[in-house]
Protein backbone atom coordinates (compact mmCIF):
# COMPACT_ATOMS: atom_id res chain seq x y z
CA UNK A 1 0.00 0.00 0.00
CA UNK A 2 1.32 3.78 -0.61
CA UNK A 3 0.11 6.86 0.22
CA UNK A 4 -1.44 9.80 -1.79
CA UNK A 5 0.26 13.29 -2.36
CA UNK A 6 -1.91 16.59 -2.62
CA UNK A 7 -1.30 19.22 -4.79
CA UNK A 8 0.50 20.94 -2.02
CA UNK A 9 3.01 18.31 -1.31
CA UNK A 10 1.12 16.79 1.84
CA UNK A 11 0.89 12.95 1.98
CA UNK A 12 -3.09 12.09 2.18
CA UNK A 13 -4.60 9.18 3.67
CA UNK A 14 -4.38 6.17 1.27
CA UNK A 15 -8.19 5.37 0.17
CA UNK A 16 -9.63 1.69 -0.11
CA UNK A 17 -12.63 0.71 -0.71
CA UNK A 18 -14.44 -2.65 1.09
CA UNK A 19 -17.19 -4.37 0.21
CA UNK A 20 -19.29 -5.63 3.08
CA UNK A 21 -21.48 -8.47 1.23
CA UNK A 22 -23.58 -11.33 2.35
CA UNK A 23 -26.91 -13.03 2.07
CA UNK A 24 -29.88 -11.15 2.85
CA UNK A 25 -30.62 -10.25 6.58
CA UNK A 26 -26.91 -11.02 7.63
CA UNK A 27 -26.43 -7.48 9.25
CA UNK A 28 -24.56 -5.41 6.31
CA UNK A 29 -26.56 -2.66 6.64
CA UNK A 30 -26.30 -2.19 10.31
CA UNK A 31 -22.35 -2.78 10.07
CA UNK A 32 -22.26 -0.03 7.46
CA UNK A 33 -24.13 2.17 9.93
CA UNK A 34 -22.29 1.06 13.47
CA UNK A 35 -18.48 1.75 12.23
CA UNK A 36 -19.21 4.65 9.96
CA UNK A 37 -17.79 8.34 11.21
CA UNK A 38 -20.41 10.29 8.65
CA UNK A 39 -23.87 9.59 7.98
CA UNK A 40 -24.25 6.21 6.27
CA UNK A 41 -26.10 6.25 2.63
CA UNK A 42 -28.35 3.69 2.87
CA UNK A 43 -31.13 2.77 0.04
CA UNK A 44 -33.64 0.76 2.08
CA UNK A 45 -37.19 0.64 1.51
CA UNK A 46 -39.95 -1.48 3.56
CA UNK A 47 -40.80 -4.96 2.50
CA UNK A 48 -44.07 -5.06 0.58
CA UNK A 49 -46.65 -8.17 -0.27
CA UNK A 50 -45.22 -7.22 -3.74
CA UNK A 51 -41.54 -9.55 -2.12
CA UNK A 52 -44.21 -12.06 -1.11
CA UNK A 53 -42.34 -15.68 -2.52
CA UNK A 54 -39.66 -13.28 -3.75
CA UNK A 55 -37.60 -12.72 -0.56
CA UNK A 56 -36.89 -15.86 1.76
CA UNK A 57 -37.97 -14.45 4.81
CA UNK A 58 -37.53 -18.02 7.12
CA UNK A 59 -35.77 -16.83 10.34
CA UNK A 60 -36.18 -12.91 9.37
CA UNK A 61 -39.55 -12.28 11.12
CA UNK A 62 -38.95 -9.17 12.83
CA UNK A 63 -36.96 -7.86 9.06
CA UNK A 64 -39.78 -5.02 7.58
CA UNK A 65 -36.62 -3.64 5.38
CA UNK A 66 -34.30 -4.09 2.67
CA UNK A 67 -31.65 -2.86 0.80
CA UNK A 68 -32.40 -2.33 -2.74
CA UNK A 69 -28.97 -0.75 -4.15
CA UNK A 70 -26.12 -0.43 -1.69
CA UNK A 71 -24.73 1.27 1.94
CA UNK A 72 -22.19 3.46 1.73
CA UNK A 73 -19.80 4.70 5.11
CA UNK A 74 -16.25 5.66 5.48
CA UNK A 75 -14.27 4.92 8.53
CA UNK A 76 -10.46 6.89 9.41
CA UNK A 77 -8.19 3.80 10.83
CA UNK A 78 -5.70 6.42 11.28
CA UNK A 79 -3.85 9.04 9.41
CA UNK A 80 -2.61 7.15 6.85
CA UNK A 81 -5.55 4.76 5.93
CA UNK A 82 -9.27 6.10 5.68
CA UNK A 83 -11.79 2.63 4.17
CA UNK A 84 -14.59 3.31 2.34
CA UNK A 85 -17.36 0.77 2.78
CA UNK A 86 -20.05 -0.35 0.14
CA UNK A 87 -22.35 -2.76 1.68
CA UNK A 88 -24.00 -5.25 -1.15
CA UNK A 89 -27.68 -6.09 -1.74
CA UNK A 90 -28.61 -9.29 -0.34
CA UNK A 91 -31.58 -10.93 -2.37
CA UNK A 92 -30.34 -12.75 -4.96
CA UNK A 93 -32.64 -10.14 -7.90
CA UNK A 94 -30.44 -7.68 -7.03
CA UNK A 95 -26.46 -9.66 -7.31
CA UNK A 96 -26.20 -8.10 -11.01
CA UNK A 97 -24.72 -5.10 -8.96
CA UNK A 98 -22.46 -6.83 -7.26
CA UNK A 99 -20.19 -7.04 -10.42
CA UNK A 100 -19.84 -2.93 -10.70
CA UNK A 101 -19.35 -2.79 -7.01
CA UNK A 102 -16.63 -4.84 -6.59
CA UNK A 103 -14.72 -2.68 -9.23
CA UNK A 104 -11.40 -0.95 -7.43
CA UNK A 105 -12.29 -2.87 -4.27
CA UNK A 106 -9.55 -4.62 -2.51
CA UNK A 107 -11.10 -6.72 -0.53
CA UNK A 108 -14.55 -7.70 1.49
CA UNK A 109 -16.54 -8.81 4.58
CA UNK A 110 -19.08 -11.20 4.03
CA UNK A 111 -21.26 -11.29 6.97
CA UNK A 112 -22.87 -14.45 8.02
CA UNK A 113 -25.55 -15.80 10.16
CA UNK A 114 -25.42 -18.99 11.97
CA UNK A 115 -28.66 -19.69 11.44
CA UNK A 116 -29.08 -19.34 7.86
CA UNK A 117 -25.29 -20.19 6.45
CA UNK A 118 -26.52 -21.14 3.17
CA UNK A 119 -27.62 -17.68 2.32
CA UNK A 120 -23.67 -16.59 2.61
CA UNK A 121 -22.59 -19.47 0.09
CA UNK A 122 -22.97 -17.29 -2.97
CA UNK A 123 -21.21 -14.56 -1.56
CA UNK A 124 -17.85 -16.82 -1.01
CA UNK A 125 -18.45 -18.16 -4.07
CA UNK A 126 -18.20 -14.37 -5.28
CA UNK A 127 -14.81 -13.69 -4.00
CA UNK A 128 -13.42 -16.98 -4.49
CA UNK A 129 -13.98 -16.62 -8.04
CA UNK A 130 -12.42 -13.33 -8.53
CA UNK A 131 -9.41 -13.78 -6.66
CA UNK A 132 -10.50 -10.85 -3.55
CA UNK A 133 -9.32 -11.44 -0.04
CA UNK A 134 -11.96 -11.28 2.42
CA UNK A 135 -12.63 -12.22 5.84
CA UNK A 136 -15.69 -13.95 7.36
CA UNK A 137 -17.38 -11.89 9.85
CA UNK A 138 -19.98 -14.14 11.99
CA UNK A 139 -22.99 -11.87 13.47
CA UNK A 140 -23.73 -13.01 16.80
CA UNK A 141 -27.36 -12.20 16.67
CA UNK A 142 -28.80 -11.04 20.11
CA UNK A 143 -25.13 -12.30 21.26
CA UNK A 144 -25.73 -16.20 20.83
CA UNK A 145 -22.75 -18.19 19.91
CA UNK A 146 -24.44 -21.60 19.14
CA UNK A 147 -21.39 -22.93 16.95
CA UNK A 148 -17.98 -22.94 17.49
CA UNK A 149 -15.48 -21.15 14.82
CA UNK A 150 -14.03 -24.53 14.21
CA UNK A 151 -17.66 -26.13 13.24
CA UNK A 152 -18.68 -22.57 11.53
CA UNK A 153 -15.05 -23.02 9.09
CA UNK A 154 -16.20 -26.83 8.24
CA UNK A 155 -20.05 -26.08 7.42
CA UNK A 156 -18.64 -22.90 4.71
CA UNK A 157 -15.68 -25.11 3.81
CA UNK A 158 -13.32 -22.24 4.23
CA UNK A 159 -9.78 -21.56 3.04
CA UNK A 160 -7.61 -21.92 6.32
CA UNK A 161 -6.12 -18.79 5.19
CA UNK A 162 -9.08 -16.79 5.18
CA UNK A 163 -9.95 -15.67 8.52
CA UNK A 164 -13.17 -15.91 10.82
CA UNK A 165 -14.17 -13.32 13.09
CA UNK A 166 -16.99 -13.86 15.84
CA UNK A 167 -18.43 -10.15 15.70
CA UNK A 168 -21.64 -8.39 16.60
CA UNK A 169 -22.23 -6.00 13.55
CA UNK A 170 -24.38 -3.60 16.27
CA UNK A 171 -21.24 -2.66 17.95
CA UNK A 172 -18.84 -0.05 16.28
CA UNK A 173 -15.51 -1.56 18.28
CA UNK A 174 -16.48 -5.19 17.02
CA UNK A 175 -16.85 -4.46 13.16
CA UNK A 176 -14.20 -2.50 13.41
CA UNK A 177 -12.12 -5.39 14.34
CA UNK A 178 -13.31 -7.00 11.59
CA UNK A 179 -12.06 -4.62 8.77
CA UNK A 180 -9.06 -4.29 11.09
CA UNK A 181 -8.93 -8.46 10.80
CA UNK A 182 -9.13 -7.40 6.90
CA UNK A 183 -6.31 -5.10 6.30
CA UNK A 184 -4.17 -7.19 8.40
CA UNK A 185 -5.33 -10.02 5.80
CA UNK A 186 -4.78 -7.89 2.78
CA UNK A 187 -1.30 -7.20 4.15
CA UNK A 188 -0.51 -10.66 4.53
CA UNK A 189 -1.70 -11.79 0.95
CA UNK A 190 0.24 -8.92 -0.43
CA UNK A 191 3.46 -10.31 1.38
CA UNK A 192 2.57 -13.97 0.22
CA UNK A 193 2.55 -12.62 -3.29
CA UNK A 194 5.88 -10.10 -3.54
CA UNK A 195 8.29 -12.25 -4.90
CA UNK A 196 11.71 -12.41 -2.27
CA UNK A 197 15.33 -12.32 -3.95
CA UNK A 198 17.15 -14.61 -3.47
CA UNK A 199 20.54 -14.99 -1.82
Amino acid sequence: MGYATSEHGAQAPLAVKILIAGGFGVGKTTMVGSVSEVPPLRTEEYLTHASVGVDDLEGLSGKSTTTVALDFGRITINDQLVLYLFGTPGQERFWFMWNDLVNGALGAVVLVDTRRLDVSFASIDFFENRGIPFVVGVNCFHGVRDRTPQEIRAALDLDPQVPLVLCDARDRKAGRDVLLTLIDHLMAVQERSTPHPVP
